[in-house]
């Protein structure tokens, strides 16, 4: 599948990781009109996300299985910088999900002697909200495409497998993988049927990079 072939309209775009920098620029190109599970994490490893898909998001970030991590980003507000009545940005604690490898970076705010758990309930609730968001999208969507920066050929032809069973509907798969010294965009040439494969400059905060691969490609009113 060709980067041509996936410049059209779609009913959802949907950012698989490894950050959120796929969600940032999809917003950016106003191609992001919904908050959705994985759009303000870490996912180290497609395979961890597939294993969460494959799973439909079952025990995902439950509190037993949470642990905090020793560094601290900024408190987001769907990709907005949080800032103290007097100014100033929030920090937030980085808190990991042991049994998906997934952290979440921006939604556990660091307050001087409050422990990070107390905001857990609010927020489970609004994962909770987002993962069920991502189904009845995905129900109601004709085509969607999944955007993923940084995969292997074996993790994207089980994703392609997990999503033909979530979804009967049209989808493609674009996949990002940064290679040092690459200049431009380059077909990785992996021919897997719904899959686009590019190899493309290793800094994903790049707008050239993201210019190139966005431009053409819209999203359906509604």
């Amino acid at each position: 599948m060709s980067v041509q072939d996936l410049k059209k309209k779609y009913d959802l775009i949907v950012s698989l990781g490894i950050s959120c920098a796929p969600a940032i620029q999809l917003r950016r190109y106003n191609l992001r009109r919904i908050s959705l599970p994985l759009d303000w994490m870490i996912s180290s490893k497609l395979s961890d996300v597939n294993r969460l898909l494959q799973h439909r998001f079952q025990g995902f970030m439950e509190l037993n299985h949470l642990q905090v991590l020793e560094d601290t980003h900024i408190m987001l507000d769907d990709g907005s910088p949080v800032f103290y009545d007097q100014g100033g940005l929030v920090e937030s604690y980085m808190i990991k999900d042991s049994l998906y490898n997934i952290i979440s970076v921006h939604d556990f705010p660091l307050v001087p002697g409050q422990h990070w758990s107390v905001v857990y309930p609010e927020y489970k609730e609004k994962l909770q909200r987002r993962i069920q968001r991502f189904y009845d999208k995905l129900a109601g969507s004709s085509s969607t495409l999944f955007i993923r920066w940084s995969a292997s050929y074996e993790e994207t032809f089980h994703l392609r497998a997990i999503l033909s069973q979530l979804t009967l509907s049209e989808f493609g798969i674009l996949i990002l993988n940064p290679v040092e010294g690459q200049c431009g965009m380059a077909d990785a040439g992996w021919n897997l049927d719904r899959v686009c494969s590019l190899n493309v400059p290793p800094d994903m905060n790049a707008l050239e990079t993201w210019d190139e691969l966005l431009a053409g490609i819209t999203i359906s009113e509604g």
